[in-house]
């Protein structure tokens, strides 16, 4: 195309020069013919007022040009988007209180916002992003990850339900010495307050594990990680943990390897740490880690390995203990060369390290240079044989005194000391177990069934020895505690008392007539039980007779020396005349049971009561404390952790007088000097008495020495079958010897 107006002054100038045209004049264009390829274009101007449209720059510039020009002709092209559909929708109006908060952010994320491919670059290049967008995407996950963990820690509560395994505790039992006696639970732990453990015990622990415990959040960042890396590289989790987080895992989770497991961990720590003393998580921490050798907590390590209690611990020792907690399988000495070498090493590094943190000195380290070797196995007393059934009667005592629940006593953490004399018990259990061995021998039909109960009574109540049985794991019937056979003649000095006490009524309507060791009765066989009104009858119809071991006539006899030779017929008699309730009432307030009493019938006399061998010798410690009985205990203290448990000690209670106290034990010492002359001899203040039953199920001993009362029965039963006594068949020996011969050996006098 030509410009037909364009001469040589310039164009437009249609042949004037510089001269604009007029307001009247016209403007004239020649053109040329065009060809068919061309096209004609008129530049026209934008009218007066309005800017003019901005002229589009050439490519070719700066990159940073041509990055701002592709960015604004997006920001166009997705602008006319906007303005046709966007007002139409209602979501504007819902993000309208955001526009001000977007306007201020748009800047940044237009320049963090890739536009691909990326313009100015070639090949791979045109697909990776700027340096500015690797920057902002690192925040952006610093920023999500860090608003992760502030949630994750704010919607994490501190398990209300504490493991019970992890704080279970065994409960442990003394002998009357103090010396442990046995142990139960299904741990080995005994818990212990930080203050009753020593520094340096401590320190060795915390240098072991976790030297910076005091200052750090309870938490290891650095251990963390590790642990994270092992987990996902290898698929277990070990080690960086810190104290706080072991406790956590302890009380409050499971063992389980995991990362959910270790994340959940390390949050609780965290909040533990803010909520908890670092003490109270440190001794939390002692108290319930695994030591090896079935112990929890560092009381019951100190034991197992050294045989002694925590605070008697030094610090060689305590650096041992804490080399445990790294694995008690890989670092217990005893268990191989290999592991004695581990623990070795592991025992000097943990020294070296509290010299390290300014908690040993290096004088003090210079004295340890001899390995504390433990000792070979674990002396911690367990439960068995004979021992069950002390433990039996202590805990089922403790629970009753203390007003404890079973679920509150078998958490444990209780320390029971009771009144079991070790040397008295070794004693009748020795004494026992060779009666049985002998039975076996001479009459092993009777012996098959055979069982002997025996118990040691001191006259204030306490429970010095029984025998139960031959091993309560096999057989958990207590034969010292049992009422399934008649006291036989050994009642007799229970109604000795009871008409001593009360007196004896000839008529229904009179006063009582005292009577004394002195007053006379009918010892003859045969002779019929009267009432004020006359003969008793029974409930078929005839006369109720007392009969004497063998049929023996005694003739006129005095109380005193009927009760010495155990004549029956005026014992029957001296009950009716009393009056059965008295009786009864005076066996009960002496120690009996008022469940085991028989009925109330004139063979309540001769022992048709059912009292167990622990009562019986508690009945006769009556007489020997001047009258006041005592229930009997078997626990005189108890604590937990150290701390006293209040416990319900009996008291004694008035059973009969002194003065009639007194005249029983005259009796019963008669009976043991005419019955034994020998033993008796040079010996003071020993009385006995042997029972026997009519149908020889049961032979007795019951007898006093040195205050102490103690009860021997011998009897069958077949515990397969039912619990109704069987004829002795010679178990008891010649003329009942062997309750006698028993009752010996255990006071000391055979």
């Amino acid at each position: 195309m030509t410009d037909a107006s364009q001469g040589e002054d310039g164009p437009m100038g249609g042949g004037r020069g510089d001269k604009p045209l007029g307001a009247d004049e016209t403007l004239h264009l020649r053109v040329d013919a065009l060809r068919a390829d061309e096209t004609m274009q008129l530049r026209v101007p934008a009218p007066s007022g309005e800017p003019s449209p901005p002229k589009e720059s050439a490519p070719a510039g700066g990159r940073a040009e041509r990055r701002r020009g592709a960015r604004s002709a997006g920001r166009e092209r997705a602008g006319s988007r906007g303005r046709s559909g966007g007002r139409k929708r209602s979501g504007g109006r819902l993000l309208g209180p955001l526009a001000p908060y977007a306007r201020r952010i748009a800047p940044y994320a237009r320049r963090l916002k890739p536009v691909y491919p990326r313009p100015g670059r070639t090949g791979w290049r045109r697909w990776i992003p700027s340096w500015r967008q690797w920057i902002g995407g690192l925040l952006a996950s610093f920023g999500l990850l860090g608003a992760f963990l502030v949630t994750a820690y704010a919607m994490t509560d501190i398990p209300s339900d504490i493991n019970s395994y992890a704080t279970q505790q065994d409960n442990v039992y003394f002998w009357s010495d103090g010396t442990p006696m046995a142990r139960t639970g299904w741990v080995q732990r005994q818990a212990m307050p930080l203050e009753d453990i020593p520094q340096d015990v401590r320190w060795a622990v915390l240098a072991a594990e976790n030297e910076s415990f005091y200052s750090d959040p309870g938490i290891s960042l650095k251990g963390i990680s590790r642990a994270l890396f092992r987990t996902v590289g290898e698929g277990d989790t070990e080690g960086g943990s810190t104290i706080t987080q072991q406790y956590v895992k302890n009380v409050y989770l499971t063992q389980n390897q995991t990362v959910s497991r270790k994340f959940t961990e390390a949050m609780i720590a965290l909040k533990l740490d803010n909520k908890m003393s670092k003490d109270d998580i440190l001794e939390g921490y002692l108290n319930t880690s695994w030591f090896g050798r079935g112990t929890y907590g560092i009381q019951r390590a100190a034991q197992a390995y050294y045989g002694k209690d925590v605070d008697k611990l030094n610090v060689s020792e305590a650096a041992m203990l804490a080399s445990l907690l790294k694995g008690a399988g890989l670092y217990d000495p005893t268990l191989g060369k290999a592991n004695h070498a581990r623990a070795v090493e592991r025992w000097s590094w943990i020294l070296d390290r509290m010299v390290k943190i300014g908690k040993l000195s290096k004088q003090e380290r210079a004295t340890y240079t001899k390995f504390p070797e433990p000792l070979k196995t674990n002396p911690l007393y367990d439960t068995g044989e004979q021992s069950d059934y002390l433990v039996e009667l202590a805990s089922s005592y403790a629970k009753k005194a203390a007003h404890l629940t079973d679920k509150q006593f078998d958490l444990g953490g209780y320390q029971i000391y009771t009144t079991f004399d070790r040397k008295r018990e070794k004693a009748l259990t020795d004494a026992v177990t060779k009666a049985r061995e002998k039975a076996r021998d001479e009459t092993p039909e009777a012996a098959e069934n055979g069982h002997y109960g025996a118990a040691s009574v001191a006259a204030d109540g306490r429970i010095l020895a029984v025998y139960g049985g031959p091993d309560h794991r096999k057989q958990g019937y207590n034969e010292s505690n049992a009422t399934t056979v008649p006291a036989g003649t050994a009642f007799l000095p229970f109604v000795y008392a009871a008409g001593l006490e009360h007196g004896v009524h000839k008529t229904r309507s009179g006063p009582a007539t005292p009577v004394g060791p002195d007053s006379v009765y009918d010892g003859d066989d045969a002779v019929p039980v009267t009432t004020p009104e006359g003969p008793y009858w029974d409930r078929s119809g005839k006369k109720v007779a007392a009969h004497n071991d063998g049929g023996k006539s005694y003739g006129k006899i005095t109380l005193r020396e009927a009760l010495a030779k155990s004549v029956n017929t005026p014992f029957m008699q001296l009950g009716m005349d009393t009056g059965l309730d008295k009786v009864r009432d005076t066996a009960v307030a002496s120690g009996l049971l008022r469940s085991s009493m028989g009925p109330q019938v004139p063979a309540l006399s001769l022992g048709t009561s059912t009292p167990s061998a622990i009562r019986m010798a508690n009945g006769y410690a009556t007489f020997a404390a001047d009258g006041n009985h005592t229930e009997p205990y078997s626990v005189v203290r108890i604590t937990r952790n150290g701390a006293p448990v209040a416990l319900n000690t009996p008291r004694p209670q008035r059973a009969v007088g002194a003065r009639v106290a007194g005249q029983v034990t005259e009796a019963l010492t008669d009976s043991f000097r005419t019955a034994h002359p020998d033993a008796a001899a040079g010996r003071s203040g020993v009385s006995g008495k042997a029972g026997g039953t009519d149908k020889d199920t049961a032979a007795w001993y019951v007898g006093t020495a040195d205050n102490v009362s103690t009860a021997i029965v011998v009897y069958r039963i077949d515990l397969a079958k039912s619990l109704e006594p069987l004829p002795l068949q010679g178990l008891a020996g010649p003329a009942h010897s062997v309750p006698y011969a028993l009752w010996s050996a255990a006071t000391g006098l055979g």
